[in-house]
């Protein structure tokens, strides 16, 4: 037993935690497993929230130093968006403890989470990148010619002040809940046309990342963490988004991304029933 809770609950929240980070790091949806969970263990659902939130900040550490290739460059351009992250992540953090928690509507939010990765942003880019190497000559070459440009020097001069908005927006969701968190940056940052595939895909992570380690940091300061499950929920994400890479690539990501949506729709639907009916 440690402060009340058996070696065998830790070890299954543990377990929890390296599917959580498996997931995060193949379809980007580490909370639709971690947070239900902690949920199943009977923690509420802010502070199972929070402690999530802490728990998953070992998935973003492996991705931000494994995109350290794709950020060079950007300097001023990751900063001002890690910044964006940092300030999202306290509102939401703020608004996740200061609004009644009946506020907290968790199935619409995991429903959400789930339509996200159903519209699979990630693979779009990447087959738009495909295809404009392919054809250089073509109409997408030459678009995707004119989007690498805009990175060159990572300058902040050719994103739309509509990215910016955007952006912020995906930092305060992830300090209020975050699942899918990643996927709808990388929507939003796709659209603003600021880069190749790569690129944004590693910007949105430091925007993730520091809209989690801010939203963490508050909810260590306020005390709303459960200690106990965090830690072996962080350590299970980092062994799990360690473990993810050689094991996804024999793994269809069409079936893993199903499995991700079927997930979250059950999950919707089963919670909203227990809150509303």
């Amino acid at each position: 037993m440690i402060a009340g809770v058996s070696i065998t609950t830790l070890l299954l929240v543990l377990v929890a935690g390296i599917g959580a980070g498996f997931v995060g790091y193949a379809v980007g949806a580490s909370s639709l497993i971690s947070y239900p969970a902690l949920l199943a263990f009977g923690i509420p659902p802010v502070l199972s929230n929070t402690t999530n939130t802490v728990g998953v900040c070992g998935t973003g550490i492996g991705g931000l130093l494994s995109a350290r290739k794709e950020l060079k460059g950007q300097g001023r351009r990751v900063a001002v968006y890690a910044c964006i992250g940092l300030v999202g992540g306290i509102i939401g953090g703020l608004l996740l403890l200061e609004l009644p928690a009946k506020v907290f509507a968790v199935p619409p939010l995991i429903l959400f989470s789930a339509l996200i990765i159903a519209l699979n942003p990630r693979k779009k880019a990447a087959a738009r990148d495909a295809v404009a190497q392919a054809l250089p000559q073509s109409h997408q070459g030459e678009r995707a010619a004119r989007i690498a440009s805009k990175t060159a020097d990572g300058t902040l001069r050719n994103d739309p002040w509509w990215l910016w908005a955007g952006v912020s927006f995906v930092g305060v969701y992830s300090g209020y809940f975050g699942a899918a968190a990643g996927t709808l940056a990388l929507a939003i940052l796709d659209l603003g046309k600021i880069g190749p595939f790569h690129q944004i895909n590693a910007l949105k992570t430091v925007v993730g990342f520091g809209a989690n380690i801010s939203a963490a940091i508050m909810f260590i300061c306020r005390g709303s963490v459960y200690w106990p499950f965090a830690i072996a929920m962080c350590l299970g994400c980092i062994i799990g988004s360690s473990i993810a890479p050689p094991v996804t690539r024999h793994i269809p990501e069409n079936i893993m991304r199903a499995a991700a949506v079927l997930t979250g729709i059950v999950l919707a639907v089963k919670l909203g029933c227990s809150t509303y009916f």
